[in-house]
């Protein structure tokens, strides 16, 4: 698989941890010293890979469960040697999100080392 599908398939990982409520693909997803941070609803928030999974978990039932579609699309992918930063818009739990994902290659595999994200009014 080249580097850009690595890419595209961890975005999936990402979303789909979120729809199914799972702290396990989170992990997956993210390097373990990721952070994520932004606004929600004016609020500064910013939580360790661990307090982002336990979070994702919280949520029950499930997106899945509850029968949400999946609303997420890749707005950029730009690549430069074993670095990446992907721009996605996505909806989770109603809110619609604007996320900046810093990938980072090691061992040659692709996690998520940063999430910015923005509340999209």
């Amino acid at each position: 698989m080249i580097d850009k599908e690595m890419i595209e398939a961890g975005v999936e990982l990402y979303y789909d941890s979120l729809h199914e409520s799972s702290a396990e693909k989170v992990h997956e997803a993210f390097h373990a010293n990721a952070r994520i941070t932004g606004y929600l609803h004016g609020d500064f928030m910013d939580m360790s890979v661990d307090q982002f999974a336990d979070f994702v978990a919280s949520q029950q039932p499930s997106p899945a469960e509850n029968n949400v579609e999946k609303v997420w699309r890749i707005t950029s992918c730009k690549i430069n040697g074993a670095t990446a930063a992907v721009m996605l818009e996505e909806t989770y739990l109603g809110i619609k999100f604007v996320d900046t994902l810093s990938f980072l290659k090691v061992d040659n595999d692709w996690r998520i080392y940063n999430k910015l994200f923005h509340v999209v009014d």
